[in-house]
């Protein structure tokens, strides 16, 4: 049918529904236990499951708990900072390329490389239950590319009709950022907002691996890994991408009231 177009939600549920399919069938196929042994590196999607139903959601929330934590506190400053510089752009033009360039270097930097001297810099968490400097660090850096760019896209998005009526009115370059930029960069940096949610807590994940700390998602897959708990490890990881999913669906909603405009959704008054 010409011009027939697959709702978002029933896109997501078919892609979801070939990803556990896949999984099962490699999970029958290829992981399957070697001969005399019972472990497998891939389990049942239906294993997994069981294992999280078993142990309950309640004895998973204190390991999320701090990594959740770490994500947020890396994603406020990574995209403070980086659309603080944004905003400087537009004031002095002038440093854009600057910016431009921290932008580009934070994004080519090696992770490991910026980890392991992050854990020497940067304080470890000495009492139980702190949060780890590192992981917010690498949170923070995880997201401040894509906001700087997303950021810089939409402020220029402003339509140059409406700046040259501010500026004839005696507006300043900071009346149009008030005034025009920032609802015209609004959708931009929505976007890139929510791009940076799944990033911040991969990154602080990340940081949990280099990161001197008790606990967390990074340091309960390396005990996991080190037990040969497969189950338990594909549960944490399917219950990290459910967070990072649902942290993702969050910022999109909240993109979806702040712009209506975006998709021709009308404002009810």
């Amino acid at each position: 049918m010409r011009g027939f177009r697959l709702p978002g939600w029933l896109a997501g549920v078919i892609g979801v529904v070939v990803l556990v399919g896949a999984w099962w069938l490699f999970s029958a196929t290829v992981f399957i236990p070697a001969e005399g042994t019972t472990f497998t590196p891939v389990p049942a999607p239906g294993t997994v499951v069981a294992t999280i139903a078993s142990d309950g959601l309640a004895a998973y929330w204190p390991v999320f708990q701090v990594t959740v934590s770490e994500a947020l506190i890396g994603f406020a400053w990574g995209n403070g900072i980086a659309l603080l510089l944004a905003s400087v752009v537009l004031l002095l033009p002038k440093a854009e390329a600057v910016i431009t360039q921290v932008a580009v270097v934070s994004y080519c930097l090696p992770v490991v490389a910026v980890g392991g001297i992050a854990v020497v810099v940067l304080p470890a968490a000495k009492r139980a239950g702190d949060l780890s400097a590192t992981a917010i660090f690498l949170a923070a850096l995880a997201v401040f590319f894509t906001t700087v760019v997303g950021a810089l896209l939409g402020f220029k998005a402003a339509d140059r009709a409406t700046l040259d009526v501010v500026r004839v009115y005696g507006g300043s370059r900071f009346t149009q950022l008030r005034k025009v930029r920032l609802i015209a960069a609004a959708p931009a940096i929505l976007t890139a907002l929510q791009i940076a949610v799944p990033s911040a807590f991969l990154g602080a994940i990340l940081g949990e691996y280099m990161g001197a700390i008790d606990r967390g998602v990074g340091i309960t897959l390396i005990k996991l890994q080190g037990d040969l708990d497969s189950p338990r490890v594909w549960a944490v990881f399917l219950l990290t991408a459910a967070v990072a999913l649902l942290g993702y669906a969050i910022v999109g909603l909240v993109s979806r009231i702040v712009t209506p405009w975006v998709s021709g959704r009308t404002v009810a008054t």
